[in-house]
């Protein structure tokens, strides 16, 4: 018989690969929820010693999804590989998923798994991914704080074991900054300069680390301005055509997705299940819609898209909100109503 956790490492091991063509443990222990994903990019900025310390079950527990990840990985004949996880911060030390440290027991966790049918070059490119050191993460400071070794102050911090240094401690003050927005110049100057960090800003109500820029050498910075003038239209031309066909691409996705809310819910009007979908599937929303479970039609994803929208469209909700009242208060107030349309929405329209 096949246990709850075994059901749940499989839906989400599953979505992982339907997503990406691989799967590794750290997608299981977020799509479990047993870590968020702010957890997991502390970690991986080496301000958590191991994944295990933020986690909500024991290393024994994540050990068992690790263990059911790799039986169900070889059913299916996926293929292993081994890959790097570094702290992002100066010192670059390994990182560790458990507080024990078993060499064994690691090696398990980095493990990758990829389908069997990717093609050489996208295989090359994924094991090139598995190898590569991440890059250097500097923060950029959200208020007033002091360095840690000359007690001075900086719009940047550099993270540094568990002291937090400005670029001049750090040796980082000869880099200048290149805000994001121009995704061909951050690119090139990135690949030009022989020494750079990717700047992030934590944002308290997404509660995830935001891309704000790259610290880059100024002469690579320069070279990287004047490639990009160099094709500047080629890549107009470029992007103009990968609009039309993620255009197009959209429109099919939130076809499906309407279509999938009918099954699940086959009493909800057709001209409403194709509207939940044009709103929960926008491009750059964020809304569930667009999670990569929601992308392969996953029951829950597709399900809690249809919740945010009876929520906001057919109870009180907003109204309380906007009148002061507390987000959980209001959503027990609105649980009844919710339940009520959900379950109706559930029955086949006669």
């Amino acid at each position: 018989m096949v246990s709850k956790l075994e059901r749940r490492v499989v839906e989400v091991a599953e979505s992982a690969l339907a997503t990406r063509k691989v799967v590794s443990a750290v997608d299981v222990l977020t799509g479990l929820r047993w870590v968020r994903t702010a957890q997991v990019d502390s970690w991986r900025h080496g301000r958590v010693d191991a994944l295990e310390a933020a986690t909500a079950v024991d290393a024994a527990k994540l050990l068992d999804a690790v263990s059911i990840l790799r039986e169900w990985a070889q059913r299916k004949g996926l293929v292993p590989g081994d890959a790097v996880y570094v702290a992002a911060s100066r010192d670059r030390r390994p990182l560790r998923f458990t507080r024990a440290g078993d060499d064994a027991v690691e090696a398990a966790f980095r493990t990758e798994w990829s389908a069997a049918d990717l093609s050489p070059a996208r295989r090359k490119r994924l094991a090139e991914r598995q190898q590569a050191v991440p890059d250097l993460v500097v923060h950029a400071a959200a208020g007033v704080w002091a360095c840690d070794g000359c007690d001075g102050t900086a719009p940047f911090q550099v993270p540094d074991g568990d002291e937090r240094l400005c670029p001049g401690c750090a040796d980082l003050d000869h880099l200048v900054f290149l805000p994001a927005g121009h995704a061909a110049l951050s690119r090139r100057a990135k690949a030009e300069s022989g020494l750079s960090a990717v700047v992030v800003l934590f944002n308290r109500r997404r509660k995830r680390y935001e891309r704000q820029g790259v610290l880059v050498e100024e002469d690579a910075l320069a070279r990287a301005e004047r490639s990009c003038l160099d094709d500047e239209d080629a890549r107009e031309r470029r992007r103009q055509r990968d609009e039309v066909r993620r255009a197009a691409a959209d429109v099919e996705y939130q076809a499906a997705l309407a279509t999938r809310i009918a099954e699940l819910f086959p009493g909800c009007p057709p001209a409403r299940a194709q509207a939940i979908a044009r709103h929960a599937g926008e491009r750059r929303s964020g809304r569930v819609g667009r999670s990569a479970a929601a992308k392969v039609l996953d029951e829950e994803a597709v399900t809690l898209a249809v919740v945010a929208a009876v929520r906001h469209d057919d109870t009180e909700y907003d109204a309380l909100l906007m009148a002061g009242v507390p987000r959980r208060e209001a959503r027990a107030r609105i649980r009844r109503r919710l339940d009520d349309v959900l379950t109706a929405w559930r029955r086949r329209a006669r």
